[in-house]
């Protein structure tokens, strides 16, 4: 990835992302399916201006959908990472 401005496409708000914030000190986020790693720690230490001490990545495959009888299709893949940053870094959300 070249461009740090299509890396990062979402913050993911949820419970488990919620604890996580709170508890560890880590930001979960929906990136790019081609980011890696080192583009994704780039991404929030230039945007969000935060030092990251660790990134994890998942990726999650569409689930299938059925629209009427026969008609069936797919929601898009998508890539979410979880972002833990360094000891007296954080980041309001809400």
């Amino acid at each position: 990835m070249k461009d740090i401005y299509q890396v990062i496409k979402n913050v993911r708000l949820s419970e488990k992302a919620s604890m996580l914030q709170e508890t560890n000190n880590e930001v979960t986020l929906e990136v790019d399916r081609s980011a890696n790693k080192l583009d994704i720690k780039r991404a929030v230490e230039t945007l969000l201006g935060k030092k990251v001490a660790a990134v994890r990545t998942l990726n999650y495959q569409g689930k299938a959908k059925r629209r009427r009888r026969a008609d069936e299709g797919r929601t898009a893949h998508w890539k979410k990472a979880v972002v833990r940053l360094k000891e007296g870094e954080n980041l309001d959300l809400v």
